[in-house]
């Protein structure tokens, strides 16, 4: 038998409290939100992986 997933509510995060930036000396760009750090060759990319790592923790960029 397979085992049911719970459904989680996530909390939406205000475009206020993410910070994203282009990375001096490097390519791509950085996106800080709820203490999480993630990088990416594009804005679009970083932003991705920084909704993945807040879902982790019950939250999703709004």
């Amino acid at each position: 038998m397979a085992a049911k997933k719970k459904e989680i509510k996530l909390k939406k995060v205000p475009k206020s409290q993410v910070k994203s930036f282009k990375i001096r000396n490097r390519k791509g760009y950085a996106v800080i939100c709820k203490d999480n750090l993630t990088e990416g060759g594009t804005r679009n990319l970083a932003l991705d992986r920084m909704n993945k790592a807040l879902k982790r923790i019950g939250y999703t960029l709004g």
